[in-house]
């Protein structure tokens, strides 16, 4: 088809344009946050050298988890118990309805489903819905795990919408589906990761949700790889932060909303390590890349090829022996793809801080984010949208194709 690779084909009609500029994007990503990562690692080695007193240990890969918990618990007490007993799954839906009602005037409303519409009786489906507009699209929650059901959340759109005629829309109808514990009789209780997974795809169904097209192809989350996990990324903040939280992170027992001082401490422990879960999210990005990228007539060594490249680009060892990329299920998922959650995450980053920290629920900042960015779903050319949107320093031009402009995530990370 005219392409070197799988890459080179996958990436092109993106605003990367090509298989070259991504990896020399996430080439120069890796040589900026290499300084800062090789700190955050021989932080964790001195750790692990008090910890175990022996002046010579080295820091293997298995430590990592295992010695920043036990950082974090040490700098920043914080009790995942107490965190989850502010975030049972009714109030956290009903902190969905808090930002759709601040941002955009509109509610959620449950409704009945006709014979054979549900596939489970834990399905639930709302309607989103606007006093001037009237119904703007459907949502099917599906949020308990159970058996035989597919395993990760995740936003999945039913329905595009489209333009029927010139006083008609089909309205988008889409599912989220998660996979929260629960028991029976018992309302199921998140951990802060568990609200924020329902945050990010939280995102992806108001991209679904709330753009108009005129073609169903062009809906919600039917736009350039590059820019599709923007919106989901960019939800995430909205978990974080506490004018968000409080609103709806409510003691089961007094009613009273979650503490400042402990939405603090989640933020300080999740910044503890900042470089090193960005170097991770190269690293597989940087991976993903070479093993659908152009090779030599010769099959390629895929065990070899990961071990060099987690040396080259990751502050830690390769454990030799192992091959974990065989389960990495987004080489299926995402195949030559995996940048765009870097792409994502610096767009998103920018956007957060440009258009909503100030107040992050007010509805001009609601107003901004449907009128200039969700509503327009794949219809409008990406860099356009980005530019008109935030502003052109938001993307680069490099080497024939788009880049992001990394200036707030890097200011994000402490770089």
């Amino acid at each position: 088809m005219g392409c070197k690779s799988y890459a080179e084909f996958a990436i092109c009609p993106n605003m990367a344009a090509s298989a070259d500029v991504v990896m020399a994007f996430l080439n120069d990503l890796s040589d900026i946050v290499r300084h800062k990562a090789d700190e955050e690692f021989n932080t964790i080695r001195d750790f692990k050298r008090r910890k175990c007193n022996q002046k010579s240990a080295d820091l293997e890969p298995w430590d990592e988890d295992y010695y920043i918990g036990m950082m974090k618990s040490s700098a920043h007490s914080v009790d995942p118990s107490v965190v989850a007993s502010y975030f049972p799954l009714s109030q956290c839906i009903k902190g969905l309805n808090v930002l759709v009602e601040s941002l955009f005037g509109a509610t959620f409303n449950q409704i009945p489903m006709g014979d054979g519409e549900s596939w489970h009786p834990d399905v639930i489906k709302l309607s989103l819905h606007h006093p001037d507009q009237g119904d703007l699209g459907f949502m099917y929650l599906d949020l308990y795990s159970r058996k035989g059901k597919y395993p990760g959340c995740a936003h999945f759109a039913i329905r595009g919408g489209r333009r029927l005629s010139d006083s008609e829309y089909q309205l988008p109808i889409i599912a989220l589906v998660c996979n929260f514990s629960s028991s029976r009789g018992l309302t199921a209780r998140l951990n802060h990761w568990d609200v924020e997974t329902l945050f990010h795809e939280f995102g992806h169904a108001l991209h679904s949700l709330l753009s108009r097209t005129e073609y169903q192809h062009f809906s919600g989350t039917r736009v350039a790889l590059d820019v599709a996990e923007t919106p989901s990324n960019l939800f995430e903040f909205y978990a974080w932060d506490y004018r968000v939280l409080r609103t709806f992170a409510l003691d089961e027992t007094t009613g009273d909303p979650i503490p400042e001082k402990l939405v603090k401490a989640l933020n300080a422990s999740r910044n503890m390590f900042p470089a090193t879960e960005l170097q991770r999210q190269i690293f597989y990005s940087i991976m993903d890349l070479t093993l659908f990228g152009e090779h030599t007539s010769k099959p390629l060594d895929t065990i070899s090829a990961v071990a060099d490249l987690k040396r080259k680009h990751t502050s830690w060892n390769y454990v030799e022996g192992t091959h974990w990329h065989t389960r990495f299920s987004h080489l299926i998922n995402y195949g030559a793809g995996y940048y765009s959650y870097l792409y994502a995450r610096c767009f998103a980053t920018t956007i957060w801080h440009e258009v909503c920290q100030d107040d992050p629920l007010s509805r001009s900042t609601g107003s901004a984010l449907r009128d200039k960015f969700l509503r327009y779903g794949g219809a409008k050319d990406p860099s356009a949208l980005l530019k008109d949107f935030v502003g052109d320093s938001v993307i680069r031009n490099a080497g024939g194709g788009i880049i992001p402009d990394i200036s707030s995530l890097r200011k994000e990370v402490g770089l």
